[in-house]
C-alpha cells in the first residue's frame, strides 16, 4: 500500500496503521505519496502517542484495575510506552 515503517513497532502495527490510515483517507488519491518523510514521520508518531494517551487514561481512571488493559493496547498497536 505504502512504505509506512514503524521504529518501534512490529509488521502488525505497520498494518493496523496502513488500515487505519486508509479508513481515514490518508492514503486516498496518493495522499500519502506526496507527503514527505517529516511529514510522515508526524503521522506516525501521532498515532503512537494518541495509544499511549488512551493508556495513560486507562491507568489514571482505575480501568486497569481489574484487567490489565493498559498492556493489553499497547500489545495489541505493537507500541512500546518509550518513544
Amino acid at each position: 500500500m505504502n512504505d509506512l515503517k514503524f521504529t518501534t513497532a512490529g509488521n502488525y502495527m505497520d498494518t493496523k496503521f496502513e488500515d487505519l490510515m486508509y479508513k481515514s483517507g490518508l492514503t486516498a488519491s496518493g495522499c500519502w505519496d506526496q507527503l514527505d518523510e517529516y511529514d510522515r514521520k508526524a503521522i506516525e508518531q501521532f498515532g503512537e502517542l494518541i495509544v499511549k494517551e488512551c493508556v495513560e487514561v486507562a491507568i489514571d481512571t482505575g480501568c486497569g484495575d481489574f484487567v490489565d488493559i493498559e498492556q493489553i493496547l499497547l500489545d495489541h498497536f505493537e507500541v512500546s510506552r518509550d518513544l
